[in-house]
């Protein structure tokens, strides 16, 4: 039953055949969680938990149609008949839980990573085009092959219907090979599929065609394509609505999944995962206009994270379906909640990309800072009631401390959480206040409102001492007490203007005009202090401890920043680590020949120098013999994810 206040967003629809019981999708994403080149359970058990939440449609992540294909190690592949059985049993759990399933149809062209073994494939594209963001330079495409590529493409449907998904999706977005054929700046072919826009949209026809041709009238054919590619030499929206106009005129497609971007540059690869400093929905006036030109059906992603947002979306027309990916790897409940009016339950994605896209780019399985479930749902399951309820204490309320309440109080256990401060959220609080970083607080809400809905006792203004744990006397304690800035020594430390980035951030010291900020993580603390002091005003130079400002931080987010700084007019400093300072200059090695490079002229030294564990809870838990357990950054101080990971352990270990 609908008891929410989102009538549109709860409203059936058909494509073809296909009759969703909402307009909420998850859309393809990488997950890494194949089982060599295969769907085995840990995937079936992700998708599962988002078709028990209440998604419409799922569709499936990347799936290569042709061996030339190959663009990462062990990816998922749809080229022989040995897919059959894992989509096969992923179609029946997804369907069991009243989800339509669809699956996607992908060959990237030049966009490609690597082969199997990590060498450097053959690439194959409409011509020699080069790319961008990958080096790569193709090879083009004989037409024998382009013949055999477009039947692979219905080869693979052929499969999925055998399998007993609903349809499949062609992708032809953010630059993959369809794009590139209809792309004239890529596309330099004088044949039937090169030069007038009737022959470059040729390959994606022929392949829809193909495709309706094995898998028959009554299965679904959707294509992705980007409304915009927001890159240099990328599709324009003009350019590609008078495609979409075209194909959409053979009659062969039933909806267009719309994007904005292109992985073939690092300006628009941004789009494929856009972070928090994106508007919500941008999209969606893409998507529309689409819908417009062609009358069909539409599919839009790009930010959309909260059903108030993809309400609005599809009630105002710019949509018929919302892609919701991200907003339910945080929440896979996502959709149950808002249809039963529990919206202020949902566990919000903040758009950080730090354990979904991060991970999967680093070559691990996608997960959530905020839900380490996701992705490790064979592990962690559904939490199992405590045996016998016990009596716990929290020390500290940030991410970590309260991730663990929530888990602990769900269990069934009576927990207290002690917070020093008067607000809840650690080093969250400070995060939020960073440029294009508010969003980030909300990890505050949500783990507020977890421990709300779990009954924890939540003490603020409360300092963990041996009187208040003899008080509360409790069986176990969870220390989750966080770090303080490291302040390392060096020469001059007590003589120059020098501030940590915490103290920036609280408005508590001066920053004269000229600074040099010492990025020794090369992580968003850094590159978000430089980029906050050159916005009001300051001349920055960022001295960073790495190859480059934001290392350690997800690519799409690290390179948009990059962009920013550059244009604050911001002097970055690669391979620096921190050596001295005095009243007006800074002091630096370069960290591969130990050469000096000296700042001059500089009036604030700011450190971000990492961060020392707080031990004094541990300490005293410890002289005291109790039980306990360690979480975060008092354990070793590294980011939010470990911390609320943790936090779950600790909660389900007690």
């Amino acid at each position: 039953m609908n008891r929410s206040g989102f009538p549109n967003l709860f409203s059936p629809i058909t494509i073809g055949n296909l009759t969703l019981r909402n307009r909420i999708v998850s859309t393809g994403h990488e997950t890494h969680l194949n089982d060599k080149g295969r769907i085995g359970d840990r995937m079936i058990a992700y998708h599962e938990a988002r078709a028990r939440g209440g998604a419409g449609l799922i569709i499936t992540e990347v799936a290569l149609v042709h061996p030339s294909a190959i663009f990462v190690a062990d990816p998922i592949r749809v080229d022989t008949d040995e897919c059959i059985p894992g989509y096969r049993q992923l179609a029946e759990v997804v369907h069991s839980h009243g989800s339509g399933l669809i699956a996607q149809l992908f060959h990237p062209g030049r966009e490609m990573l690597a082969s199997e073994d990590g060498t450097a494939p053959v690439s194959y594209s409409a011509s020699s085009t080069p790319n961008e963001r990958f080096h790569v330079m193709p090879r083009p495409m004989p037409l024998e092959m382009i013949s055999e590529v477009i039947s692979s493409y219905g080869d693979a449907a052929r499969r999925m219907r055998k399998a007993g998904l609903d349809g499949v999706e062609i992708v032809a977005s953010h630059g993959y090979l369809p794009a590139q054929f209809l792309n004239p700046q890529v596309n330099r072919r004088e044949d039937a599929y090169g030069g007038s826009l009737e022959n470059r949209t040729r390959f994606i026809r022929d392949t829809a065609a193909d495709i309706r041709s094995k898998a028959g009238e009554d299965f679904v054919i959707g294509l992705r394509l980007s409304g915009d590619e927001r890159s240099h030499e990328g599709l324009e929206q003009s350019d590609v609505l008078e495609a979409c106009a075209m194909i959409a005129a053979d009659g062969v497609l039933d909806y267009f999944s719309v994007v904005a971007g292109s992985s073939a540059t690092l300006a628009g690869s941004v789009h494929i995962a856009p972070p928090m400093f994106e508007e919500v929905g941008y999209t969606a006036p893409l998507g529309q206009a689409i819908g417009a030109r062609t009358g069909l059906t539409t599919i839009v992603t790009g930010r959309i994270n909260q059903p108030q947002d993809a309400e609005k979306i599809i009630a105002s027309g710019q949509a018929d379906l919302c892609g919701m990916t991200r907003a339910m790897i945080c929440d896979p409940d996502m959709a149950n909640k808002a249809q039963s009016g529990r919206e202020d339950d949902i566990r919000a994605c903040i758009g950080c990309n730090q354990a979904c896209i991060g991970h999967f780019h680093d070559g691990y399985p996608i997960s959530c800072i905020q839900n380490p479930v996701s992705g490790r749902e064979l592990y962690f399951g559904t939490p199992a009631l405590a045996t016998s309820k016990r009596r716990v204490l929290v020390a500290g309320g940030g991410p970590g401390g309260m991730k663990a309440a929530a888990v602990a109080a769900e269990r069934g256990h009576e927990v207290a959480l002690f917070e020093r401060s008067a607000q809840l959220g650690g080093q969250t609080r400070l995060a939020q206040l960073l440029p294009h970083r508010a969003e980030f607080g909300g990890i505050i809400t949500n783990l507020t409102r977890e421990m709300e809905l779990a009954g924890v006792n939540i003490r603020k203004g409360v300092e963990v001492t041996e009187a208040s744990i003899t008080d509360y006397a409790p069986d176990t304690v969870l220390v989750a007490t966080g770090a303080t800035p490291r302040w390392p020594e060096f020469e001059g430390r007590d003589d120059a203007h020098v501030v940590d980035a915490w103290q920036v951030l609280q408005g508590g010291v001066n920053v004269g005009k000229s600074v040099v900020v010492a990025d020794w993580r090369a992580d968003w603390i850094g590159i978000g202090i430089a980029e906050l002091l050159a916005q009001n005003g300051h001349s920055v130079r960022l001295a960073v401890n790495g190859y480059m400002a934001g290392q350690s931080i997800q690519m799409y987010v690290r390179d948009a920043s990059i962009g920013r700084l550059h244009g604050l007019g911001v002097e970055t400093l690669p391979f620096m680590r921190l050596f001295g300072a005095d009243e007006d200059s800074v002091y630096l090695q370069h960290i591969m020949n130990n050469e000096a490079v000296i700042c001059d002229g500089v009036d604030t030294l700011v450190l971000c120098q990492g961060h020392t564990p707080l031990n004094t809870v541990e300490d005293l838990v410890r002289k005291l013999g109790l039980e306990h357990h360690l979480i975060g950054d008092c354990v070793a101080p590294r980011t939010a994810e470990e911390a609320v990971l943790e936090g779950l352990r600790a909660g389900l270990a007690v």
